[in-house]
């Protein structure tokens, strides 16, 4: 992973004049990672001698850029639930913008509630999405507890607040650089890791493309945090151009997982203080089951595809190379 002429620092971290090679090497910066010990991170190559790029950084939770704002404290707010166990229903605060359907409903004891956590909460599949979270077309929003709220760490609706709970590997593929598989087997709706990075604004995100020396291969790194975005909305944070997460220069394991048409994970909008939806989380959670050493990819465009179908120009296009049976030939 790093030019070996330059390992010299660890047999001496503390070592007078390493201070900036320590700072810019990969393997501590991922070693920092919180839960490194029990799902570590490692880096493979054997196909090539190539390394990962000199100016990426590792990071384990969002930078925020210049003119990025959070919401302020006296806008945020938790639920207020004494028991774990009623954070999976919609009496609890966080769940209160859930839409609900006929499958929510459940019979307990007498009174009928109606469940609104994306997750199951008892049984082989605790943690997982619920079904109708892993439909074909769903694009539900997942809400979280948080630590703002009277719950516990321990609450069965703070899967993404909790962390990576899966050992990741960064591979180099033989033909489409950088990819990502997991050590361990993945089971359908579990939650794999955030794609997460700097979050600028809109114009800066216009900027970089300007200055990149492909637009198009910037684009791969950009992700709009539009899920809430809406023009007529009385709250500016939602009206305004939504933020947009780069995660090209600083990122977690994530940002080098590849595209497929054909996809075995998912993208969604994950939300914890409700005061925050302007910057949701993006959470990728398995949509099939991927057994050990399967390479992870996600949809970069979520099966959207330009207008113009196959009749459009293509000009200055990004070909796509994920080799699916069902490749649409052509990302954006």
């Amino acid at each position: 992973m790093e030019d070996p002429k330059r390992r010299q620092h660890f047999f001496s971290h503390g070592g007078p004049g390493l201070e900036e090679e320590k700072e810019d090497c990969h393997w501590c910066q991922i070693r920092s990672f919180p839960n490194y010990d029990t799902y570590p991170i490692t880096v493979i190559n054997e196909v090539n001698d190539d390394v990962l790029p000199a100016d990426f950084r590792f990071i384990h939770e969002v930078v925020l850029g210049a003119g990025v704002t959070p919401a302020e404290a006296s806008f945020r707010s938790g639920c207020e639930c004494r028991k774990d166990e009623s954070c999976r229903y919609n009496g609890c605060q966080c769940l209160g913008d859930v839409v609900l359907d006929e499958s929510d409903e459940s019979d307990e004891g007498r009174k009928r509630k109606l469940q609104a956590s994306a997750y199951q909460a008892t049984g082989a599949r605790v943690g997982m999405l619920r079904g109708r979270w892993l439909e074909d077309e769903c694009d539900a929003v997942i809400y979280e507890c948080h630590e703002g709220c009277a719950c516990s760490a321990a609450c069965p609706n703070r899967v993404v607040e909790r962390g990576r709970r899966v050992p990741l590997q960064i591979f180099r593929t033989k033909d489409r650089g950088w990819g990502v598989k997991s050590t361990a087997d993945i089971v359908r709706g579990q939650f794999v890791d955030r794609y997460i990075g700097e979050i600028i604004t809109a114009a800066e995100a216009d900027r970089r493309r300007k200055v990149s020396d492909v637009a198009q291969k910037k684009d791969v790194y950009l992700f709009d945090l539009d899920k809430f975005h809406d023009p007529r909305s009385l709250d500016p944070r939602l009206s305004a151009r939504p933020y947009v997460v780069d995660g090209e220069f600083m990122s977690g394991p994530t940002r080098f997982i590849n595209h497929s048409c054909d996809p075995n994970m998912r993208i969604y909008a994950r939300v914890g203080d409700h005061a925050d939806k302007h910057l949701h989380d993006l959470a990728l959670f398995a949509i099939k089951d991927v057994p050990r050493g399967t390479e992870l990819t996600f949809d970069y465009t979520n099966g959207v595809e330009d207008e113009d179908g196959d009749k459009g120009d293509r000009r200055g296009m990004t070909r796509c190379y994920c080799g699916s049976k069902k490749c649409r030939g052509w990302l954006f």
